[in-house]
């Protein structure tokens, strides 16, 4: 099935096609972890704390890779590079990880 912004291909590539259990524990794990705390980059954006909006950004980085959202991990790296300038884009990064999530959800139902 195709997505948008994920890739069911990279998951099964990073986390192994016979492993069901491996892929849902490390999906959800992302969607706690990562796509959780960039969730919350506006409230970090709003008191200009660019040193926490920089160590999400980075820590989200390679969990994009797994789960093949290029572009969105193109986009964090953009916003990396132009943290002061960067909240335009963050609003951008929230639409982006609203419908990551809602694919990620939807390829675990299909698992």
């Amino acid at each position: 099935f195709m997505y948008k912004l994920i890739s069911s291909q990279s998951i099964y590539q990073y986390f192994g096609y016979d492993n069901p259990d491996m892929i849902t524990s490390m999906i959800n794990i992302i969607l706690e972890t990562n796509i959780q705390e960039l969730k919350e980059l506006s409230s970090f954006y709003e008191q200009d704390d660019f040193i926490s909006i920089k160590k999400h950004l980075h820590k989200a980085k390679t969990s994009m890779s797994y789960i093949g959202a290029l572009g969105t991990k193109k986009m964090l790296e953009q916003i990396e590079l132009n943290l002061e300038t960067s909240a335009k884009l963050n609003i951008k990064l929230q639409e982006n990880l609203k419908a990551i999530e809602i694919e990620l959800r939807d390829f675990l139902e299909k698992l």
